[in-house]
This record gives structure tokens, sequence and C-alpha cells, in this order.
């Protein structure tokens, strides 16, 4: 028998919570909404049910409050989320500390060189980006158009600053991630193989920066930093974006490397 006092432990950050102040059913619907993604924009109840580990009557008890709130939409076979979801995302982006202030950093970046920045946060096996500066002369939007977009996710093991993130962790927490979220091959340069990935994540570590040539994209390059804050934890990632045909790794190294490590020092110095 489950006492109030049991503590409830997530699988993904480790966080515990007593049983008696754990709500289920928000729960339950908070993962039912995470069951869209960019594979998946329109889902039945039959799938969500699947997805979401719930029987197919309950699932649609979820669907229809969440029909009947404005999160979903329906056309009675298919359900799919509304932009009334962007509201969590939009309340994130003008409240929260790190977004506000790199952002006139990245935007001064992209003035001064003519290429794409981002900060970058992990979240499971993907990264998010939280603030992003485009300058209007490059053209990384038609070689990747979702991949700079605020909220977007990518899979952290084929970019940038994805292994960035993953550097900073010990080793037995990056072999504990490699088994649960297996290295899918996205091109055909996509490190896949467990020991060559935990190795680059050392070599990583090691020169604190990262750069990432057609991992997650074919024609694209990226360069990335840790941003630590001032008790020196990894919080977050800053990277560049560029095109293969325009930008080479060493132009990266020599003349953007610079100003990504004397921009995170500088975020490290208010955070």
């Amino acid at each position: 028998m489950t006492s109030r006092n049991d503590l409830i432990k997530h699988q993904e950050n480790d966080e515990t919570i007593q049983y008696d102040d754990y709500i289920a059913g928000l729960a339950k619907g908070l993962s039912l909404l995470e069951c869209f993604g960019m594979e998946r924009q329109k889902l039945s109840v039959t799938q969500i049910a699947e997805r979401a580990g719930l029987s197919r009557t309950a699932a649609r008890r979820y669907v229809r409050t969440l029909k009947f709130l404005g999160y979903l939409e329906t056309d009675e076979h298919f359900y799919w989320l509304t932009h009334k979801v962007l509201r969590f995302s939009s309340a994130y982006l003008s409240s929260a500390y790190l977004p506000k202030i790199a952002q006139p950093m990245l935007n001064l970046l992209s003035v001064q060189t003519a290429l794409s920045f981002s900060v970058v946060v992990l979240d499971e096996h993907e990264v998010v980006p939280i603030a992003r500066s485009t300058s209007q002369q490059n053209e990384i939007q038609k070689i990747s158009p979702l991949g700079i977009h605020l909220g977007n996710r990518l899979p952290a093991h084929a970019t940038s600053t994805g292994k960035v993130l993953l550097a900073s962790l010990a080793v037995a927490e990056q072999r504990k991630w490699i088994e649960k979220y297996p290295l899918k091959r996205l091109t055909p340069f996509t490190l896949t193989e467990p020991e060559a990935f935990l190795e680059a994540l050392q070599n990583i570590n090691k020169h604190d920066y990262c750069i990432s040539i057609e991992e997650h994209e074919l024609g694209v390059i990226a360069l990335a930093v840790p941003i630590q804050n001032i008790q020196g934890d990894t919080i977050a990632a800053l990277n560049c974006i560029a095109s293969t045909q325009r930008m080479t790794t060493t132009y990266l190294v020599q003349n953007i490397l610079p100003l990504l490590k004397s921009t995170a020092h500088e975020l490290r110095g208010i955070l």
C-alpha cells in the first residue's frame, strides 16, 4: 500500500516528489500533449493511448477535455495541437533570464559576422533553441529552415550544441544517456557507434568546443561552446551555424570561436 509520504522518482531527471503531492491527472494530460511532434502532427485516440501509456477510454477523456480547453482540435478522427499551447513557450521566453540577456549579444554577433547564432538547452535526448539571431545576409534558412526556430527540437547526438552539453556530463552519465537514447543515423556522417561517440565527447570536453559537419543535415556546419554559470555548471550552449559551401572549419575555429568564447565568458559573468 502506498503511503502519502512515499516518494515518486522522475525517470528522466531524478526529481522526487511525495506521493501525496503528485497529481497524476495533470501529469498524464501533459504527457499526452507531448505525444505530438514533427514526425506525427495528427494522432488518433488509439495512437495517443499507445504513446501516452493510457487505455483508449482514458485517452478519449483526456483529448476531449483538452479539446474543450482549446489545446487540441479535431476532425472527429484525428487530433492535433492548436496555437494555444504556444502560451507556455511565449511565457517562458518572455520571463526566463538567459534568453533575455543573450538576445542582444546574439544580435551583435550576427551583425558582425553575417551568420546565424543561437543559445540552446538540453531536454532529455533533444536540444531546444531558446534564443537566436539570423543575419539578413546569410542563406542558412534555405539550407536548414527548421534548425534555427525557437522551440524547435533537434537530436542532441547529431548537433554541435547537443554534444557540447553532453560532454559536460560525467562519463558514467554519458554512458547511461547513450543506453537510454540510441544514436540514430541521420546522415552518412552521424556518429552512431557508442565508443566513438564517447571518445568524441571526451575530446570536446578537453578543447571546450565542438564542430559538427553534416551530422544532422547535409550542407550544414556548426560550431558550439558551453555556457556556464558563475558556479561553473554548464547550463546551455552557444553555437554558430553556416553552410559548408560558404564556410570552412579553419575559418570557424580561427575567426568565430574566439567570438563565441568571449560571449560565453560575458554571459557567465551575468548568470
